[in-house]
């Protein structure tokens, strides 16, 4: 069982940045993908960026690619979404999960939020206009 918390959402205007926290703890390993997805209301639950635990490789929608960035801390179990010249359209709740891939040679970043095993809570970024 793997906890994920985030932190970090709120309120900013056009053009600002918010960094976003998600703190895993429980039975983390290497062989996991985080992923960061976004809900707005009435909207599906989107991928927004992706990471693996055991590399620097990442991927991303690509409406925020060049604005946002992924990036894990190993050492202290975080993984971090910089978000950089927010738009309005990226007001949303942001998710933190994570993929359990146990068995995978080599690990995949998946973009369907079904295929993620752990969530948490959720964080609310607002984006004025």
């Amino acid at each position: 069982q793997v906890q994920l918390v985030e932190s970090g959402g709120g309120l900013v205007q056009a053009g600002g940045s918010l960094r976003l926290s998600c703190a895993a703890s429980g039975r983390t390993s290497s062989r996991y993908v985080m992923g960061w997805f976004r809900q707005a209301p009435g909207k599906e639950r989107e991928f927004v960026a992706g990471i693996k635990w055991n590399s620097a490789s990442t991927l991303y929608l690509d409406s925020v690619e060049g604005r946002f960035t992924i990036s894990r801390d190993n050492a202290k179990n975080t993984v971090y979404l910089q978000m950089n010249s927010l738009k309005p359209e990226d007001t949303a709740v942001y998710y933190c999960a994570a993929d359990r891939q146990p068995f995978a040679l080599e690990l995949v970043v998946k973009t369907l939020w079904t295929e993620y095993d752990y969530w948490g809570q959720g964080t609310q970024v607002t984006v004025s206009s």
